[in-house]
């Protein structure tokens, strides 16, 4: 009989420390959550703003952008007016290089999305910190016009959503040293 109930609440004991579990995890969840950000991006007062061209499936794309510079420069004109970085013209005169990049991959076997990806370079180290990506909306072209009658302000959504990432990041807490 004491075998009997031995075996019984063993395997009880175990699905008890098993449903606890989840319990444990969630009470020390919160001091992991927020993952921090990189140092450099919080504290960099000078930016380098890098062209990064467009991919080669974005031909379409290049004519409603205003040609292949069209995105890198509405996005340094929007960098600019943001005041959160000054921008320098050289790399080795920033903290961080924001590296732009305009591409449309292909989304479906037909349709292409157009996309803007933000990366954030570490000047010192050339190392990775960062990356944003953000559709450019791809409405169809009103059938009088060749380019697309909101792809302006598509674009111009898509700069200011990448700004503003960018802002909201660089205000989080930082690395612990």
């Amino acid at each position: 009989m004491t075998r009997i109930r031995t075996s019984f609440f063993r395997p009880l004991t175990a699905l008890f420390l098993l449903a606890g579990a989840p319990v444990a995890w969630e009470q020390q969840a919160p001091s992991t959550r927020g993952a921090p950000v990189p140092a450099q991006i919080v504290t960099a007062k000078k930016v380098f703003i890098s062209n990064a061209g467009v991919d080669a499936t974005s031909p379409i794309h290049f004519k409603r952008a205003r040609g292949p510079n069209g995105p890198y420069e509405q996005f340094y004109v929007a960098m600019k007016h943001s005041g959160r970085y000054e921008l320098v013209g050289a790399p080795a005169d920033a903290d961080l290089v924001l590296q732009l990049r305009f591409s449309a991959p292909l989304n479906s076997c037909e349709t292409y999305q157009p996309q803007l990806t933000l990366e954030i370079l570490d000047t010192k180290t050339h190392f990775l910190l960062w990356t944003f990506t953000e559709a450019v909306k791809d409405v169809g072209r009103h059938p009088l016009f060749e380019v697309n009658v909101n792809w302006d302000k598509n674009l111009k959504e898509g700069i200011d959503n990448l700004v503003d990432d960018l802002t909201q990041l660089a205000g989080q807490r930082t690395v612990p040293s």
